[in-house]
Formats: C-alpha cells, structure tokens, sequence
C-alpha cells in the first residue's frame, strides 16, 4: 500500500483500540495513543495487565471484546506471538482494520485477517502516516 493509501485508511476510522498500551508517556504506544486522541480518533487502550486504570483519561480494557462501542482498526503494540490471537479477536469484533505497529509481521494474523474481509497493515506506524500528509 502506498502512502495515500494508508491515509486514505482513516477517513472510514473514527474508533480505535490501542492493544498493548502504556500508560507509561515514553512508550512508542503511549505517543501514539496521544496522537491519534488529540487528532480526533476516539481511542479504547488494551491491555490485559492495566486493567481498572485510565490511559490519557480513557478506561482501559483487559481485551478487544470488553469494550461495547463499534471499533474500526485496531493498531497492536504486542509481541509477535500474541498477534493471531488479536487478529482473530480483531475478526470477532468487526473491526475494518487491523493494523501493526512497525517491526511487527505475522503471515498468519494477515491471512486470518484478510480472509475475514479486513485492511491490514502491517510494519507501519500510524502516527507517522497521518504526520507526512
């Protein structure tokens, strides 16, 4: 995909689900979650071991199917060997797009994915899209 159409990828998004967020304001997450909060997107923070806090004001969820608004992408900060199981949470949630963060590749989650009907990115950072318009 090139960049305009990476772009083009968030005039259909308004909700997404940040999984493996950080509360933490060094982490890649964290900065991202930000971003994308003060460009208007209404983020959902995942993370199984944050459960009961607030990230950037936001409730975090212990997974994708805890939380109850429609979610368009969801954009994944975990280890490589998390990612099947998040795309096929990704599926169950009808979520548009499921999108991982740069240095994150899985054939599986993508086939999952795209079998599904999904967007999937993979080795990108949203942030950096949406910066080089």
């Amino acid at each position: 995909m090139n960049h305009q159409s990476l772009r083009s990828i968030f005039d259909e998004v308004q909700s997404i689900a940040i999984v493996g967020a950080s509360s933490n304001p060094e982490r890649d997450s964290y900065k991202v979650m930000k971003f994308l909060q003060d460009n208007g997107f209404d983020i959902f923070p995942v993370n199984p071991n944050l459960p009961n806090t607030r990230i950037l004001g936001q409730k975090c969820y212990a997974n994708l199917e805890a939380i109850e608004e429609k979610i368009d992408m969801v954009d994944v900060f975990r280890a490589i060997e998390y990612i099947p199981s998040i795309a096929n949470e990704t599926i169950k949630i009808k979520a548009k797009v499921l999108w991982m963060q740069e240095g994150l590749y899985s054939e599986e989650a993508e086939s999952l994915a795209k079998n599904a009907g999904l967007k999937v990115v993979m080795n990108k950072c949203p942030k950096k899209i949406l910066e080089n318009n």
